[in-house]
């Protein structure tokens, strides 16, 4: 018999086996005899507690030892001479919705515009010490997608898109600690995930998919509204009669083609703002009563959100411990986003702070129709970079210089490699989204005292939270609802929201074309 008992226990109880045994003992008043194993199943930090305390489910088993659940791999099959589903995007939705196709029987083929995850670190030194922005390989495209070298944190509210626990346990059973499966916040660290993403690669090719870097895909070959394949930058194609677009919420070359085509996308609310820095040991004073931590307790985190004027104000992709990277994805643009490394050790903690950007706010751009946020967001990535010395540089204020529209003389130390300069953001980006940020901000600091500080730096700017363009499919078919073996998957397709929505979205939708090549006749018998 397997009980489950909820404990409420400090950080060196938490950390040691045989006082959790004893701690769940007591409060189940069980005999010592009959417990023959205790897993912890759930764990989370209760910040309110000071000192702050450990949340803990275990799973008890009484009189029974557990039983290993089979690796997921086991059920893989070969499939070098199986149907095949051409991927486009080697991210999260790519390489999960991969994975996906060897349990269930079908040939992955693979092809990212970028580089493999060793190689990528290349572009990403170009781009940190010397600012050059390689448009195919960056932080945001090649091997893994943007998670592979921006955090790799594993959490979602989108618990109806699936079982997650599948996606956790296919990343332990490629090298990700055991601990993903536990933690209630997830994380798997920008150090340790490239290795997670090349294992994964391993997986495919050992069962006889293929994954072609370097290959960019400029078009889809239609006929008579059905997917005939694809065709690549240097002209060859590839036939096909299903094509999974899971490009990530960035290849803006992507939905250009689709619109040329006459294939329908449409426009979709995001999120545009800044990304705010403050050093890690204020947000642990402020979270857990206590500047310098217990070495048990992890670097504490945040999550803030208001409504300001109708429109959501909200942290995003907080990064306790983190480092603030230079995301451009072409020349001439200036764009952040955040990571931590696995042990989260950085002396800074950042979050992206954004408003929700809908298409009521945009009223200057109705005239570019479903690129209407899409060409706004260009807008102000390119006004940043232009205010700049031409590199990657940030433009950036102290906190309370940017709530009091000041340019600041001075700015704290950063964790940004490009480096950081004094700015006028308050001008630089649209009044709207300063009005909703400076209103965000003073609220956040009633709810969060302290926050407003002068040892905060605002750097801009964030401004890929999400696509600004949805490509339409069936919700039941998951099929584009005007081209026929035509799949939009992920984050760039506008159904996902970080890696484990878009892994879970990339799962099933490799389930819903194995159904429909075997309704269609494409597919043999399972």
């Amino acid at each position: 018999m397997v009980q489950h008992i909820d404990l409420r226990v400090s950080l060196e109880t938490a950390d040691d086996p045989d006082l959790i045994r004893l701690a769940v003992i007591r409060k189940a008043h069980l005999p010592a005899e009959d417990v023959f194993a205790i897993e912890v199943v759930r764990r989370s930090i209760d910040a309110r507690s000071r000192p702050p305390r450990v949340q803990l489910r275990c799973a008890v088993f009484l009189r029974e030892e557990p039983i290993p659940e089979p690796a997921i791999l086991s059920s893989f099959q070969m499939v070098d001479e199986s149907p095949e589903v051409l991927i486009v995007g080697a991210g999260p939705a790519g390489y999960f919705a991969a994975l996906e196709c060897l349990a269930i029987g079908l040939k992955p083929v693979l092809f990212d515009r970028g580089r493999d995850a060793r190689e990528r670190r290349r572009d990403l030194r170009a781009i940190q010490q010397f600012g050059e922005v390689d448009p195919d390989s960056n932080y945001c495209f090649g091997e893994g997608g943007a998670g592979t070298y921006s955090d790799g944190k594993l959490y979602t509210r989108s618990v109806k898109r699936g079982k997650m626990e599948r996606v956790l346990r296919l990343l332990v059973e490629h090298g990700a600690h055991p601990d993903i499966l536990v933690d209630a916040h997830p994380h798997i660290g920008s150090n340790k995930l490239p290795q997670v993403v090349m294992n994964i690669r391993e997986t495919i090719q050992h069962y006889g998919g293929e994954i072609h870097f370097s290959t960019k895909v400029t078009d889809i070959l239609v006929h008579d509204r059905a997917v005939q394949g694809i065709q690549l930058e240097n002209g060859q194609e590839r036939a096909g009669r299903a094509v999974m677009l899971a490009t990530g919420h960035s290849a803006r070359d992507i939905f250009y083609m689709l619109h040329r085509k006459g294939i329908a996308i449409e426009f979709k609310p995001y999120a545009l703002g800044v990304r705010i820095e403050h050093p890690q040991a204020l947000i642990d004073e402020i979270q857990y009563g206590q500047r310098h931590r217990h070495d048990l307790l992890p670097a504490s985190s945040y999550g803030l959100a208001c409504q300001v004027e109708d429109r959501g104000v909200f942290s995003f992709c907080m990064c306790p411990g983190g480092l603030v990277v230079p995301t451009a994805t072409s020349p001439g643009e200036i764009v952040v986003n955040g990571m931590s490394m696995s042990r989260r050790d950085s002396p800074y903690a950042n979050a992206g702070t954004v408003v929700s950007v809908d298409w009521k706010d945009l009223v200057p751009y109705h005239s570019r129709g479903v690129f209407a946020g899409l060409d706004f967001q260009k807008d102000v990535e390119q006004t940043l970079f232009q205010a700049g010395t031409g590199g990657q540089q940030a433009p950036a204020q102290r906190l309370p210089d940017f709530l009091t529209g000041k340019l600041s003389a001075d700015l704290p130390g950063t964790s940004y490699i490009p480096g950081i300069y004094p700015a006028p953001l308050h001008q630089l980006l649209p009044k709207w989204i300063v009005r909703s940020l400076q209103s965000g901000a003073r609220e956040f600091n009633r709810k969060m005292p302290g926050y407003l500080t002068e040892e905060a730096v605002v750097i801009g700017t964030e401004s890929r939270t999400s696509s600004p363009v949805r490509i339409p499919r069936d919700p039941t078919s998951r099929m584009h609802p005007e081209v026929v073996g035509l799949f939009p998957v992920g984050e760039g397709a506008g159904y996902a929201g970080g890696i484990l929505s878009a892994a879970m979205d990339g799962q099933n939708s490799a389930i819903a074309i194995s159904n429909w090549m075997t309704e269609a006749g494409f597919h043999r018998s399972l």
